[in-house]
């Protein structure tokens, strides 16, 4: 017996396989449909160190964006960014990128925002932002380099050049924060809501 109630599938308006995999081993069918928005441009023009609020305006914007093309269905979007203080990371462009990434994040403290919004119909029916803290230990350029061998194009694939379901966990020394959030889908609090609104068994 299924515990989704919707009529037709959650969109999720991201082309993450983490995400998607998330969704669907928590019992939620989902329908994949990336959103095409400029997160560059919009990331420029967002506040200057504030990476909780660009976290947000990115989740918002790629839902609306998809939702605009899908009427009355339920769009789910993401986003996450990376702050070391009031600097901002973003994806890694290619492995020099990353390795430099790396340096800069080594034996420091640095947060994730995992920022989740849903819409339907051009309204947004719910937004949460959660963060993580996560403390690499001290990384010598060997040791970077030997990762980077191993992760291959992965590390061009999340904000923090990392996966820590995967290799990315010998990464750190200390993580505070949810599980998921750090995946990048704040889960917990998007299962409330779908149970509140009657999209999930209750």
């Amino acid at each position: 017996m299924s515990l989704w109630r919707g009529s037709t599938p959650l969109v999720l308006a991201s082309a993450s396989s983490i995400r998607r995999s998330v969704l669907e081993a928590a019992g939620i069918p989902v329908e994949v449909r990336p959103a095409d928005i400029d997160e560059r441009s919009m990331e420029a023009r967002a506040q200057p160190g504030d990476a909780v609020a660009t976290a947000a305006l990115l989740a918002r914007k790629k839902a609306l964006a998809v939702a605009q093309k899908m009427a009355e269905r339920l769009v789910l979007a993401a986003d996450q960014t990376l702050a070391l203080e009031t600097r901002r990371f973003a994806k890694p462009s290619d492995r020099t990128a990353a390795h430099e990434q790396f340096r800069a994040l080594s034996g420091k403290t640095h947060t994730l925002n995992s920022a989740v919004a849903i819409v339907r119909d051009g309204e947004v029916l719910f937004e949460h932002v959660d963060i993580a803290r996560l403390t690499m230990r001290p990384l010598s350029d060997q040791f970077i380099e030997a990762y980077l061998d191993a992760a291959g194009v992965a590390v061009t694939a999340s904000v923090g050049g990392y996966q820590l379901e995967a290799i990315g966990i010998h990464l750190f020394e200390q993580i505070e924060g949810d599980h998921f959030t750090i995946l990048g889908l704040p889960l917990l609090p998007v299962l409330n809501f779908l149970r509140r609104e009657g999209y999930l068994a209750g």
